[in-house]
């Protein structure tokens, strides 16, 4: 019997952190950086950092969803970083670096929108939430030396 994987797209501010992250989450099977929702095709790393391409750094996953599921990724995407803040997460500032979801299928756009609905609903943060959701559009992988970033440098933790 073959296993059924899933994708999921999330961008959270500075790609490596993210990346980082997800990838110790049980049931993701892979995760690369990359970039996302922009409009050059094949942008390279020097190109989205100007923000003129309209691509967001962004993390694609594969998942077993019989090991984790999606909601458990949104739980983690919005702990790790401020969907509050428009174009910026910490000291990085630009579109590039703005709260994305991108979905695969309806039902992670509706799990999507419902997440938003109820963190706002709790007033868990502070401010209204900004993070975009979207259908997935292309994903271009980053450069080879961006991908698992802090394992490869022995960094930890985020990039801020």
């Amino acid at each position: 019997m073959v296993k059924e994987y899933h994708k999921a797209t999330f961008a959270a501010g500075c790609f490596w952190g993210v990346e980082a992250r997800f990838r110790d989450q049980t049931g993701v099977v892979d995760a690369e950086v990359g970039y996302t929702a922009g409009h050059k095709k094949d942008p390279t790393y020097r190109e989205v950092c100007t923000d003129t391409t309209g691509h967001a750094e962004a993390v694609q996953l594969v998942y077993d969803p019989e090991r984790i599921s999606y909601e458990d990724l949104l739980e983690v995407f919005f702990n790790l970083h401020d969907p509050t803040t428009l174009n910026r997460q910490g000291p990085d500032v630009g579109s590039q670096y703005r709260s994305g979801i991108y979905y695969h299928t309806d039902a992670q756009q509706k799990l999507a929108e419902e997440a938003i609905k109820s963190l706002t609903e709790r007033h868990v943060f502070g401010a209204p939430i900004v993070t975009e959701v979207l259908p997935a559009t292309t994903f271009y992988r980053a450069e080879e030396y961006h991908q698992q970033y802090f394992e490869k440098t022995g960094r930890h933790g985020s990039c801020y």
